[in-house]
């Protein structure tokens, strides 16, 4: 490689690289917002709740990586066009494929890092996840238990808790029983805990009282110092592992066992993923191809046009839409699979008429004037409306 090509790649890197990390970033905090009632609720320790926000950053790589390589590109060259380095480039002979060649280097390996996450590290990631989840979703605290509200258990039996406490007793807790009939059991403590005995889970309830009344109307009060509750029986049984098409390998999207649920009901689904997975990280060629196409070439600072940036996202947003579309499309039909691909190559074609014929991809320059024109008539009307003879502010 060059050193005005070394250049050129470096100066892309470093911006694409501060571009991935803070839109992983942000995307990682909203995900783990998400999910911190969920990790808090069902008593679990900070190390669990590190690990989850940990395996989450996976996920978001693929989604951001081509958008990465199309700011770092377009913000690089069009830098290096308002500084006249790409003039100096230019007049001292040097080709296209000098600029061309570590842009394209810049989004090959930026795909070949989406590929390899997707492929191989998102899918681990995600099934770890899920198996987090599942033994949070398990404990009987996250699943039916929440402070401040009553929630059902089964008919005829309710549960509140007052207060969560830090080291993961309860406080205030109330149960309310009327399952056998003619008797309601009214259950009041000043605290307690969830405990795990032979397999099953227990609410201890501590200095409390039991309210009994009997078929005939009779109410009986007994105190007791602690009090075990079972709730076994009544524990949910999400803590079972559903793996979606996205928590799967590659290798199993492509060849699942045929007593697989989703298989049995929608097969599609199974597709549609595996090609999301084949083509998602061909997208960071394709950007850096957009990027070439909206900022690799010299041009005056006198031309008036829209910021090179704000064409290639426009464009890339766009092509990134048409992929969804088309891949959602697979689930309800396999004829729509080529056009997954089709989509790809054509616009990669349309970036390239851009590249190899010489032409900036950004909108005519009789946009702008007939954009202006447009805005100027429409405030002018209104202007004349608002100073019309026989009206203040456009009223009579």
């Amino acid at each position: 490689m060059k050193l005005v090509e070394r250049y050129i790649f470096l100066r892309a890197l470093k911006v694409a690289a501060a571009t991935l990390a803070i839109a992983v970033a942000i995307a990682w905090t909203t995900q783990v917002l998400g999910r911190i009632n969920l990790v808090t609720d069902s008593g679990q320790t900070a190390l669990t709740f590190l690990s989850l926000a940990t395996l989450l950053l996976p996920t978001m790589i693929p989604v951001v990586a081509p958008f990465a390589v199309i700011i770092g590109a377009t913000q690089a060259l069009s830098s290096m066009n308002q500084d006249s380095e790409l003039s100096v480039i230019a007049a001292a002979g040097a080709g296209r494929m000098t600029i061309i060649r570590p842009v394209m280097l810049l989004a090959v390996l930026m795909a070949i890092f989406s590929f390899a996450v997707d492929v191989v590290v998102e899918p681990a990631a995600r099934q770890r996840v899920r198996e987090i989840i599942a033994t949070s979703h398990a404990d009987l605290l996250s699943s039916v238990i929440q402070e401040g509200s009553f929630r059902r258990i089964e008919d005829g039996l309710y549960v509140q808790v007052s207060d969560r406490l830090p080291d993961g007793r309860l406080g205030g807790i109330v149960v309310a029983d009327s399952r056998e009939k003619d008797v309601d059991l009214l259950f009041y403590a000043k605290e307690g805990d969830i405990q795990h005995v032979d397999g099953g889970q227990v609410l201890l309830m501590r200095d409390g009282e039991v309210h009994r009344k009997a078929p005939g109307g009779d109410v009986s009060v007994i105190r007791f110092v602690s009090y075990a509750f079972d709730l076994s029986g009544f524990a949910s049984k999400t803590g079972e592992i559903y793996f979606s098409p996205k928590d799967r390998s590659l290798a199993y999207l492509l060849d699942p066992p045929p007593n697989d649920r989703i298989v049995q009901r929608s097969p599609r689904l199974y597709t549609a993923e595996a090609h999301r997975v084949l083509s998602e990280w061909l997208y960071s060629i394709v950007f850096g191809l957009f990027a070439l196409a909206a900022a690799g070439d010299v041009r005056s600072h006198r031309e008036a046009r829209i910021h090179p940036m704000v064409t290639a996202i426009a464009v890339a947003l766009i092509a990134r839409w048409q992929g969804y579309v088309v891949t959602d499309k697979v689930e309800e039909s396999l004829d729509f699979v080529p056009w997954v691909y089709a989509m790809i190559a054509g616009n990669i074609l349309f970036a390239l008429y851009f590249i190899l014929s010489g032409r900036a991809m950004t909108p005519p320059a009789d946009w702008f004037g007939k954009i202006g024109g447009a805005f100027a008539a429409l405030t002018g009307r209104r202007a004349e409306a608002v100073d019309a003879p026989g009206t203040v502010g456009g009223r009579p």
